[in-house]
C-alpha cells in the first residue's frame, strides 16, 4: 500500500490512534538507555480525483487491541459508505525467487470472488489467512461490507525480507481492479536489486546441499537393522533431535555440520519434501 499511496499521491485524511490498542513487547535501546518504541502509525489516505481511500499501517496489532482497531477502521469505512475493501499480504511457499509470482485471492462474498476471477486472480480454495489482513474479511462480512484479500507468493525461506516481486504483482492486479495507472519503474529497479541478494542466498543453500556427503555404509547398516514397524518412530525421533541440535548449535560451524547430517537423514527416508520449509528456515537463521 505504501507504493500505491506514493505513486497515486495519496493525501492523509484520518488516522487510528493506537495508544489504547498497542502493547509493546520489547524496549528500544540507544546509547545504553531503554525506552518504549514509538507507537506505529495507522493512516488513511485519500487519492485526489478518485473515490479511493488507502489505509497504511506500520505494524500488526495482535489480540483484542487488533480487533478493536479493525472495528474502528470499519466504522470509518461505513461512515464513508465504502463499497468494497481490498487487503494484501504475502503467501510463503516453497519456491525460488526466480519463479513466477502467483497472486491468489479469497473473498467474503460471491460477487467479490467473481471480481477476482475477472482479473485472473486464482482463488484460494481452502486454508486460512492469518493476521489482520485476513481477519478484516470476517469482521467486514458481519457488517455486509464486501472484501477480498490478495496474496502474492514468495519464497518461504526469505519470508522476513522485503519481496518487491510479490509487491509488484499485487500492484498490477490492483491497477486493473481500481482502474488506475501506476508507474512500476521503481518497483522494477527494486526487483533487480533484491534479485541479486536472493540469488546469493539461494547459491549458499545450493552449495551447502552439494557439500553434504553420502552416508557411511555403517550408518546404513544401523538403519537396516531397525525393525520395519519401528522405523517411522525411530526416524521421527532422530530428525527431531537433529532439528533441535541445529537450532541450539553453539557455533556456525557446528550448526552447518549438524544440518548436513539432518539433510542426509531426510534424503535417506525421502522425507526432505515434507521438511523443506522447516529445514530452509534453519538455514536462514544460520546463513553464514
Amino acid at each position: 500500500m505504501n507504493y500505491l499511496r506514493r505513486s497515486l499521491e495519496g493525501e492523509a485524511c484520518a488516522h487510528v490512534d493506537l495508544r489504547s490498542y498497542f502493547s509493546p513487547d520489547m524496549v528500544v535501546v540507544e546509547d545504553g538507555l531503554a525506552r518504549f518504541p514509538d507507537v506505529p502509525s495507522h493512516v488513511f489516505y485519500h487519492v485526489p480525483g478518485l473515490d479511493l481511500i488507502l489505509f497504511e499501517s506500520e505494524a500488526q496489532v495482535p489480540g483484542e487491541g487488533g480487533t478493536s482497531m479493525l472495528n474502528e477502521v470499519l466504522d470509518f469505512a461505513q461512515e464513508l459508505k465504502i463499497s468494497a475493501i481490498y487487503t494484501a499480504a504475502a503467501l510463503a511457499v516453497p519456491m525460488s525467487h526466480t519463479d513466477d509470482v502467483q497472486v491468489v485471492g479469497v473473498s467474503n462474498t460471491e460477487g467479490m470472488r467473481d471480481t477476482l476471477n475477472h482479473y485472473d486472480v486464482d482463488l484460494l480454495e481452502q486454508g486460512h489467512v492469518s493476521g489482520l489482513n485476513g481477519l478484516l474479511l470476517g469482521f467486514a462480512a458481519l457488517r455486509d461490507i464486501p472484501a477480498s484479500c490478495l496474496l502474492a507468493t514468495m519464497p518461504h525461506h526469505v519470508i522476513q525480507m522485503p519481496n518487491p516481486r510479490a509487491s509488484r504483482e499485487i500492484v498490477r492486479v490492483l491497477q486493473g481492479i481500481l482502474d488506475v495507472e501506476v508507474d512500476l519503474s521503481e518497483l522494477d529497479e527494486a526487483v533487480d536489486q533484491m534479485g541479486k541478494v536472493l540469488s546469493e542466498i539461494e547459491e549458499k543453500i545450493r552449495s551447502t546441499f552439494s557439500s553434504m556427503q553420502e552416508p557411511e555404509s555403517d550408518e546404513l547398516s544401523e538403519l537396516q537393522m531397525v525393525d520395519e514397524e519401528q522405523v517411522p518412530q525411530y526416524v521421527m525421533e532422530k530428525i527431531e533431535r537433529l532439528f533441535v541440535m541445529v537450532s541450539q548449535a553453539g557455533s556456525v560451524g557446528q550448526a552447518r555440520e549438524t544440518a548436513a547430517e539432518l539433510k542426509l537423514e531426510l534424503d535417506k527416508w525421502s522425507l526432505y519434501a515434507y521438511y523443506e520449509d522447516r529445514f530452509l528456515n534453519l538455514f536462514r537463521e544460520n546463513p553464514e
